[in-house]
């Protein structure tokens, strides 16, 4: 049996059964095309971006009285409709490899048939990468060390630096040659989507400089480090569309 896990519980346990899913989804790329009178085919303006992507299913919940589809229907408006202001973890049965960013959008509009069977549709606004599991794994990487994405498309890491005092930490890729300057290297996580680097609770982003925040470029990523850093962790956020 298909099923989808929102917020960490599964559809099925909500008493939801999946009809069928827009299973390979993908977003329009959004770019800007200039004509220019006289030269054939347009110009493409500006670096374009990924909009949100919908996925919807199509699902029921079976109940044997009216109460209990009632009761049923009400325990999944207050699953779905909580949390509205913020991405949660969205994975199905449908694409085991991968889990996406999402919330969910629209409304729900559930049909009575034969009092006995709930009908509707469940829709998620998701993030348009889908984010691999292997991806979400942490992995040492020694001074030296290669990380390869396997994606083609830039990851933003978290990582985690072991040692003490200051350093430098360099990633060189076939597209970008990196380096970024720590005052203050212990206990130092750095996250580039969130483009925060911290110790616990503690703001650190005075204590880095550097060229933006670390990215993972598809292919191989070299690691290299100077002063005090002993290893970094990395857990690099592999994705795909």
């Amino acid at each position: 049996m298909n099923y989808f896990v929102y917020k960490g519980i599964r559809s099925c346990d909500m008493g939801i059964r999946i009809e069928s899913k827009n299973v390979f989804s993908a977003p329009e790329f959004e770019v800007d095309f200039l004509s220019i009178p006289g030269r054939d085919g347009d110009l493409i303006s500006g670096s374009g971006r990924f909009p949100n992507v919908q996925v919807t299913y199509s699902v029921f919940i079976p109940a044997k009285t009216i109460s209990e589809l009632s009761q049923k229907i009400t325990a999944v408006k207050g699953w779905l409709y909580s949390g509205l202001n913020a991405y949660h973890e969205l994975s199905d049965t449908y694409d085991t490899e991968f889990t996406r960013k999402a919330v969910f959008a629209g409304k729900l509009d559930i049909e009575d048939q034969m009092n006995r069977i709930g009908i509707f549709t469940i829709s998620f606004s998701c993030q348009p990468f889908r984010y691999s599991a292997e991806g979400q794994q942490s992995v040492m990487v020694a001074n030296g060390g290669i990380i390869t994405n396997p994606y083609p498309f830039v990851s933003k890491p978290i990582m985690t630096l072991t040692g003490s005092g200051a350093g430098t930490l360099t990633i060189q890729s076939a597209d970008s040659n990196a380096t970024w300057t720590l005052s203050e290297v212990g206990g130092l996580t750095i996250d580039s989507d969130q483009m925060l680097c911290y110790c616990g609770t503690e703001s650190k982003n005075d204590t880095v400089s550097g060229d933006g925040f670390p990215l993972l470029y598809p292919g191989d990523n070299i690691f290299t480090f100077t002063g005090d850093i002993t290893a970094v962790a990395v857990l690099p956020r592999w994705c795909s569309i």
